[in-house]
């Protein structure tokens, strides 16, 4: 079988049937990640001595009858989650000292029988919808001069590259969304705590969740049933439930609002007409499907942005502070770390406190409506240097004018879910998200899931330059 080209669901069956051993399946990823490293530049740590003994024991696992949902299966991570004997750089320069254990998302991924090849690129600190910095530009498999986006953009790269068949990556204000976008795949922002994120009880003050990357929705879903779960230091721990076996499941005729209006944000840039366009293509085929759809917007207000810049920025702070050596940061991390110490005492209070007001107010639109269809990003995928050597006030004008669209529902901490919506006529993907109440995970993935039996965008690929190009980038 082309086992690289398999979905994450086909090659954890084909694994357990013993088509594949799992030190054959790992090997033929790590060298399709070492082959790409000099110029796809998706992974910060590839694991390939500690990741191949770990799939000799899970060959072993399957001779002696033993069963998990993803034994064997090669899967990869944001350097933003510990590994035990690995260090978590999260983007940043420095020496870090080798993590001495397991976050809960990787010891749930182990329990699962998953073997994690590596773990992906992160911009500093998660902090840009671009991936770059310290350890060079992760480029987008669908064109190398263009950004994969960020911050989750080494896990995505590595997925549209078909190195891995799903990855985990961390969604702050999109970071799972935009990179899902611009690179062609499927990506769900959970409910906040769905995934656990300990050793932090929260992260980033409650914006910042761990979410699955993949190219089909039965993969996302997967992914996300097998790390979901609490630890029992987590602040935020709603009910248990699965996703997986909505996939395929009819959710009836549903009402759906299309927003294009974006929320409250300091920027006069446009959305992109291809963006609109397939805006409107989807909504004709959520009506094929049998459901409502109407143009409509939530009442974001200027409360919602002022609940984020807090509780994000705080949380750079938090962050800044852990480093080995901080002098070491891009100086656009200082500077957001000094306006978060600033906003750390009684703005991040108030901040926290307003947040169930603005989560009943927005939440009354759901009266009316099941789900928003709204973009997930402004534009198409920008050139990957965008923002290097530029000022922090012109890195945040890049950013709002790319990726307005998306950070709402990370202070609501409500799922969403980024699906494909086609290609501009360069040939660059786009995305729309899927936005719901609190814990509608399965109703989304069965929209999703709708959607896709009918675009079948897991069929698009992008053309491998990343295995031909030997220059470094």
């Amino acid at each position: 079988m082309d086992f690289h080209r398999s979905t994450l669901v086909a090659q954890a069956a084909a694994l357990a049937s013993g088509r594949i051993t799992s030190v054959q399946a790992v090997t033929e990823s790590l060298d399709r990640i070492e082959k790409s490293q000099p110029t796809l530049n998706a992974f910060r740590t590839v694991r390939r001595d500690a990741a191949l003994a770990e799939a000799a024991e899970a060959d072993r696992l399957h001779a002696a009858g033993r069963t998990a949902p993803l034994l064997g299966v090669p899967i990869a991570v944001k350097d933003d989650v510990d590994i035990t004997g690995e260090p978590t750089a999260f983007g940043c320069a420095g020496h870090f000292p080798p993590a001495t254990a397991d976050s809960e998302v990787v010891r749930r991924l182990r329990a699962a029988g998953a073997v994690i090849v590596g773990k992906t690129n992160s911009p500093e600190l998660g902090q840009w919808p671009f991936t770059g910095g310290t350890f060079g530009h992760t480029r987008n498999p669908w064109d190398r001069e263009r950004t994969p986006g960020g911050s989750s953009g080494g896990s995505s790269a590595a997925v549209a590259a078909e190195l891995v068949s799903a990855a985990l990556g961390s969604d702050g204000a999109g970071s799972v969304r935009i990179p899902a976008s611009w690179t062609n795949l499927v990506g769900i922002k959970p409910q906040r705590g769905r995934i656990s994120t300990w050793p932090d009880a929260e992260a980033f003050n409650g914006i910042t969740v761990i979410g699955p990357l993949a190219r089909t929705v039965a993969d996302a879903a997967l992914l996300l049933d097998v790390v979901s779960g609490s630890h029992d230091g987590d602040l935020h721990r709603p009910a248990p439930l699965t996703v997986s076996d909505a996939v395929g499941r009819n959710p009836g005729s549903l009402r759906i609002a299309l927003s294009l209006r974006k929320p409250f944000i300091p920027t006069p840039a446009p959305l992109d007409p291809e963006i609109a366009a397939a805006a409107y293509e989807m909504a004709a085929v959520l009506r094929l499907l049998g459901h409502q759809v109407v143009v409509d917007d939530p009442a974001y207000g200027m409360l919602l942005g002022l609940n984020f810049l807090p509780r994000s920025l705080a949380g750079v702070a938090t962050w800044l502070d852990r480093l080995p050596d901080p002098a070491l940061a891009d100086p656009r991390t200082r500077a957001n770390a000094k306006s978060g110490r600033a906003l750390a005492g009684a703005p991040l209070r108030a901040a926290r406190a307003a947040e169930p007001r603005i989560g009943r107010r927005i939440g009354r639109f759901f009266d009316d409506y099941d789900i928003v269809l709204a973009p997930t990003t402004a534009t198409p995928p920008p050139r990957v240097d965008a923002i290097d050597g530029i000022s922090n006030a012109d890195t945040d004008r890049v950013i709002t004018e790319h990726c307005p669209y998306t950070w709402p529902w990370n202070v609501l901490g409500w799922p969403s879910v980024n699906v494909p919506a086609g290609l501009t006529k360069s040939g660059l993907p786009i995305g729309l998200q899927l936005m719901g109440h609190e814990s509608t995970e399965p109703l989304l993935v069965s929209v999703a899931a709708q959607l896709e039996n009918v675009l079948q965008w897991h069929r698009r690929r992008p053309e491998p330059w990343w295995t031909q190009v030997s220059e470094t980038s």
